[in-house]
């Protein structure tokens, strides 16, 4: 059994309240558990209005797959026109 973990730390731009925020990372949050199904929850930066982390996390019996649908949530973010990845880490347990 193989368990990844990614962190994404997020900027978004165009914010101005935490209502704002709210609405973006729902949206992602939204359609990245819909396309990939993995889990999703955001870590750190509550109280900020342009910033956010999230985690998110799959399992598979194998790695190769762990690090492909990790990967392909990592391009559908940073394809997403509502916020900017500034990094994020990819761990396989």
């Amino acid at each position: 059994m193989k368990i990844g973990i990614c962190v994404v730390d997020l900027y978004i731009p165009n914010n101005h309240s935490l209502k704002g925020k709210r609405q973006v990372l729902k949206s992602i949050k939204d359609r990245v558990k819909n396309r990939f199904n993995v889990s999703l929850a955001e870590l750190d930066e509550h109280d900020k209005w342009q910033r956010s982390s999230l985690g998110i996390v799959t399992i598979s019996n194998e790695s190769k797959q762990v690090d492909s649908v990790l990967n392909n949530v990592m391009n559908f973010i940073q394809s997403s026109y509502e916020v900017q990845v500034l990094d994020y880490r990819i761990e396989l347990l």
